[in-house]
């Protein structure tokens, strides 16, 4: 793909010096939006450029189609360059527009796994991100409990923090949640970097809770 002049400079730019993530926000607010240019950053299929190119998207111009396609461009990446173009593609898109929100919502059963992925970790953000938790938590447990063991990795480690969320901010479905965890006992044999939380359930509520 030949690339544009802007392109080429921004590229050249992240080839020579890796930006850190507070420079890529800078430049996209200088940018603001550019659907073309973005789709260009996209193309190149590596991180930083792709990082930008989410900021700079046009909303009107995603739908499930398009997003379909950026989430299975994605799963080709390394898991923690795949988890943070999630968290930025959600967080900064999907759910800034109602239109995508209620996609997003919608996407529990769909065939693509890193659509449930932005499910499930839609539904762990509108928990944690400090306001009152939707009235479906109730819901998610039932699923939780039935299809969390046999989930995609991918989806799982989404849903697992879902059910850790929930564990920590409602109460009522601590021991619940807790339960979950030690019946499965997914990750708990997950060897983590000193000061960093664990997934494994029980543990991942007991020391998010000390924290409060």
């Amino acid at each position: 793909m030949k690339f544009s002049e802007q392109a080429e400079e921004i590229i050249t730019s992240f080839t020579t010096a890796p930006p850190k993530l507070g420079d890529i926000k800078k430049l996209a607010k200088n940018i603001k939006k550019d659907h073309c240019l973005g789709i260009e950053l996209w193309e190149t299929k590596k991180h930083f450029p792709r990082l930008l190119a989410i900021l700079i998207f046009e909303k009107a111009q995603l739908n499930e189609e398009t997003i379909l396609k950026l989430t299975d461009d994605i799963r080709s990446q390394n898991k923690e360059e795949r988890n943070q173009l999630l968290e930025w593609l959600l967080a900064n898109q999907l759910m800034k527009d109602k239109k995508l929100i209620r996609l997003l919502e919608s996407w529990e059963g769909h065939n693509s796994a890193m659509l449930r992925h932005l499910f499930w970790y839609h539904q762990a953000r509108l928990r944690w991100t400090g306001q009152t938790p939707p009235d479906n938590s109730a819901q998610l447990l039932i699923s939780l409990e039935a299809k969390l063991a046999s989930e995609d990795p991918d989806v799982q480690w989404a849903m697992n923090f879902c059910a850790g969320q929930i564990g920590i901010f409602q109460e009522e479905y601590r021991a619940r949640c807790i339960a979950l965890g030690e019946k499965l006992a997914l990750y708990k044999d997950e060897h983590v970097a000193k000061n960093c939380t664990p997934s494994y359930l029980p543990e991942f509520i007991r020391i998010q809770l000390e924290k409060q």
